[in-house]
């Protein structure tokens, strides 16, 4: 039986959506939110769709009966590769009103305001590039922008592997933005199209010309979030009010409270979920 209200729920393949979760809690500091890091199945950037369909719809039925009657998926590849068809396939079945939102379509609204040579970029996984859902849903909301994409594969584990302030980071960050660069060098407006990149945002600015300006999608999802909610007070009722917090991960809790530390900046204490 699902309660009747419940946490907000912030799904994310491992520990990036962290860094979108600090912002939502940042900005709406009232609800209950329950985080689920699938860390024992990353990573989702190098697998199908299919795949990342059915693990991502997994955890979100898990977030489900544990209450949350929302759940933001906190990752570009899960919202890439699982977001329209969870929408589309699996809630219109449900018998109450649960809604799944993701990270993509926010980003996408907006980000044609911040460029002015109507040229951006995307840095992402190899999953979220594939899957060409910036393109697509920027294309809808500015036609006359152009993006370019580059898939960054080493900086996901320079970030968890607390290695995003060495010497040898430098190297690979400016390896992809030379190349993304390369690719259009009317670019302007660079989003980190991974939630893990936010952690390399001040080394990736220090590392760009000073016109171009790197847009991280926490706050901007978080203000996404508190608009939805506001334009939708039948399911902002259902949102429990009572500023707590609930961490769980499918891996071991002692490595996800080691490794949460540095997305968050504080210690956690997490709980494990045996899917």
């Amino acid at each position: 039986m699902f309660k009747e209200v419940g946490p907000i729920g912030v799904f994310d393949s491992g520990y990036g959506g962290l860094t979108v979760f600090k912002e939502i809690v940042k900005q709406l500091p009232q609800y209950d939110y329950l985080y689920l890091g699938d860390n024992a199945r990353v990573p989702y950037g190098t697998r199908s769709f299919e795949v990342v369909y059915k693990y991502t719809w997994e955890c979100v039925q898990h977030m489900f009966r544990m209450g949350c009657r929302l759940v933001i998926l906190a990752c570009n590849t899960a919202s890439a590769k699982a977001l329209r068809s969870i929408q589309q396939n699996n809630l219109i079945h449900l018998p109450d009103n649960r809604r799944v939102l993701g990270v993509i379509r926010p980003t996408a609204e907006i980000v044609g305001d911040f460029t002015k040579t109507k040229h951006v970029g995307i840095l992402a996984t190899q999953g979220t590039v594939t899957s060409e859902s910036y393109v697509i849903e920027i294309g809808k909301f500015f036609p006359e922008v152009k993006v370019v994409q580059e898939a960054c594969p080493m900086w996901v584990p320079l970030v968890e592997n607390n290695e995003f302030n060495s010497e040898g980071a430098d190297y690979f960050i400016r390896k992809h933005l030379d190349n993304i660069l390369k690719k259009s060098p009317s670019i302007d407006t660079l989003v980190l199209a991974c939630t893990h990149y936010p952690l390399l945002a001040e080394k990736i600015k220090r590392l760009l010309p000073e016109n171009v300006q790197v847009i991280s999608q926490g706050e901007i999802v978080a203000k996404s979030l508190e608009n939805y909610l506001f334009r939708h007070p039948e399911i902002e009722s259902q949102c429990s009010k009572g500023a707590s917090s609930v961490f769980y991960t499918t891996e071991s809790t002692n490595s996800f409270n080691s490794k949460a530390t540095i997305f968050l900046g504080s210690q956690v204490e997490s709980r494990h979920l045996e899917l």
